[in-house]
């Protein structure tokens, strides 16, 4: 008669209670009912779904058609100046963009497009906004490089 050994059954039964284990914690984990973090699990599932409004990258051909009927605040943020947009409404120094929140609308759901020389700046900013609540934010990819080789006027106004 041959017995089997508790010892082949030993490593066999600590795999199976390891899967368990681990699969039980990755449910756990992503109903949001256990954290590793240290913080309840309504916290970690509020963290979880909270998510920064996204920024909407456009190309020179809409931001042109969106001017035909502005409805939207206007900012370069590029430094040093470098030419403009016309109906440019402001402009805003990237680097400072989290500073000068007051010279943003109130209205934290009004529509902003945003733009620099290359679009690296106006990204930064633009984040920078999002991250403060504004949720209509629109950047113009590969900036005012991109407007001109597309054929459209850059404003070169003495500073």
């Amino acid at each position: 008669m041959h017995l089997k050994s508790p010892r082949r059954e030993a490593p066999r039964r600590t795999l199976g209670l390891t899967f368990l284990l681990l699969t039980t914690a990755a449910l756990l984990l992503g109903a949001g009912w256990l954290t590793l973090s240290g913080c309840s699990g309504g916290e970690a599932a509020d963290t979880a779904t909270t998510q920064l409004p996204t920024v909407t990258d456009i190309g020179p051909d809409q931001l042109a058609e969106m001017l035909k009927n502005k409805d939207f605040v206007l900012i370069n943020t590029h430094v040093p100046y470098a030419g403009e947009i016309e109906q440019t409404d402001l402009f805003i120094d990237y680097e400072q963009a989290a500073a000068r929140l007051s010279e943003l609308p109130a209205d934290t759901s009004a529509k902003i497009v945003v733009y620099c020389q290359s679009d690296r700046m106006s990204t930064i900013a633009a984040k920078a906004w999002a991250q403060a609540g504004y949720t209509n934010l629109y950047n113009l990819s590969g900036g005012f490089l991109a407007w001109e080789a597309a054929g459209y006027e850059l404003l070169q106004k003495p500073q």
